[in-house]
């Protein structure tokens, strides 16, 4: 009766071995996989796979007399292995070895459970209902589609340049500023590096910092120009919805450097800010979707983006160009507790991966000046390297030390102006929200654009040790404070 039963049920059995993998996918990563084209490969992926697994097995029971005999089992099989290596992906990623490893420790569970199938499956499709509500109750309630934080108050958008050289952000991740590198918790002597960004006629902006704590918050808020404050987070919201999309796809520096006839072009190493395929506004992308694995969490290709800015100098030489150049170092401290050695060892850990980012920097700007001497170029961190604290869950928690609260923000910023003509009004580079507003000011001549500038604060969200919500925690005037934001 049972094997009856199983024949004519393979398609139940394998969608039960998939659904709240696929599921659970989502409601962990929402932010990660919320493209259309990834919603198509994950339902192959989850979903239609497993059934033509299980489909395939039951023809080949009535043709094949060893999988006739076994087919139960085979069944089983098929089912608790393609349940667990498709969760442990879904929480952990594309790791191959430990995967593996799930689905070595798991196929002896299939012989023990194999009596027991239908219990299983029907515990699978308890807990795809469970994470579907889940799901649901999260986007409803902690999804802010809204892109009205974006709008601008008024028409920098039009702007049209009087002056057109071609413009390079370098992006080091966390890399902190002059200012609170020389003192602690970094406590780090920086001047080899600095002397040479001045030989090179660089002007340091010692005490600039960002406005938001990560990459995603700080880098999509300062291509709007504009606030986000996280977008208003509920207590069980993760990362916002639609920043990613900010920063890769339109946005409203983009769309003034491309209706200036500039050709765009971002050069990153790894995927993280498109891992979710958002519509590129940038005219080329260094890593372009079609070797962009479905897969990826962001972390999986490293492309070498000194070779690809070299390609791009030589190749577009007779026009004007925007080059965002972005690379993960020096980083910062790691974000799971589990993968901390402590604030002292961490310190250090960064201090060498600020190092590293310093030889990288001075290939890009020898790179820069040697083939495009007229250029503006700016060096501009998105935040800091949270040197001081554990780990970076540490920074949920209420913060008031003034060093801590600089280690999170501190972000590096150094320009080499054109011809060395440095503008008055750089007096209002503080913060990264106005960076664009004073570039395309200086680009346009044009200092109106400079009135309706963001306030130049910095905000965090906290959710230990005060009531959950986003928190000013650094005033425009750079004062140290704790007061939250009102949605």
């Amino acid at each position: 009766m049972k094997a009856r039963l199983s024949r004519t049920n393979p398609v139940v059995v394998g969608l039960a071995s998939g659904l709240y993998p696929f599921l659970y996918n989502y409601y962990s990563n929402f932010t990660l996989v919320d493209s259309w084209e990834q919603l198509f490969f994950f339902v192959g992926f989850f979903l239609l796979i497993p059934v033509l697994i299980n489909s395939a097995l039951f023809l080949a029971s009535k043709k094949i007399d060893f999988i006739g005999k076994n087919y139960w089992l085979l069944l089983s099989i098929s089912n608790i292995v393609g349940f667990a290596s498709l969760l442990t992906f879904s929480i952990l990623g594309p790791k191959k070895k430990l995967i593996l490893l799930v689905i070595i420790l798991v196929f002896g569970l299939a012989f023990l459970l194999k009596k027991h199938l239908k219990k299983v499956v029907l515990l699978q499709y308890i807990l795809a209902l469970i994470v579907a509500f889940q799901l649901g109750f999260y986007i409803v309630n902690n999804l802010n589609f809204s892109t009205a934080w974006k709008q601008l108050p008024d028409n920098i958008e039009e702007a049209s340049f009087k002056k057109k050289p071609n413009v390079y952000i370098i992006q080091p991740d966390g890399y902190a500023n002059a200012g609170t590198l020389k003192g602690p918790p970094y406590n780090f002597d920086n001047s080899a590096f600095e002397n040479f960004l001045t030989e090179k006629n660089f002007k340091i902006y010692p005490n600039f910092r960002s406005n938001y704590s990560n990459t995603v918050t700080s880098n999509s808020s300062m291509f709007a120009m504009k606030h986000h404050y996280y977008k208003n987070p509920k207590p069980s919201s993760r990362e916002a919805h639609g920043l990613r999309k900010s920063i890769a796809g339109n946005n409203a520096v983009i769309s003034i450097f491309n209706n200036n006839n500039y050709k765009t072009s971002l050069l990153i190493e790894s995927p993280y800010i498109i891992v979710n395929r958002p519509k590129l506004a940038y005219d080329y992308c260094s890593i372009p979707y079609s070797e962009l694995s479905y897969l990826s969490r962001g972390f999986d290709m490293n492309v070498d983006v000194t070779v690809e800015l070299e390609k791009a100098i030589k190749a577009n030489k007779n026009e004007s160009n925007f080059y965002f150049v972005e690379k993960i170092l020096p980083g910062h401290i790691p974000v799971p507790k589990s993968e901390s050695e402590g604030k002292e060892i961490e310190r250090e850990n960064y201090l060498d991966n600020l190092e590293k980012a310093n030889v990288w920097l001075t290939q890009m700007v020898n790179l820069i000046t040697e083939n495009d001497p007229s250029a503006l170029v700016v060096i501009v961190a998105d935040h800091g390297g949270y040197v001081g604290f554990n780990y970076t869950g540490e920074l949920k928690r209420k913060v008031t030390d003034p060093s801590l609260v600089n280690s999170i923000f501190a972000s590096t910023l150094a320009i080499r102006w054109p011809n060395n003509e440095v503008p008055e009004f750089d007096s209002k580079l503080k913060t990264n929200v106005n960076l664009f507003r004073v570039l395309i000011s200086y680009l346009s001549q044009n200092e109106t654009y400079l009135l309706p500038k963001e306030k130049d604060a910095s905000f965090l969200i906290v959710e230990e040790d005060t009531p959950f919500g986003v928190y000013k925690v650094i005033e425009g005037n750079g004062g140290i404070t704790f007061e939250k934001v009102k949605g």
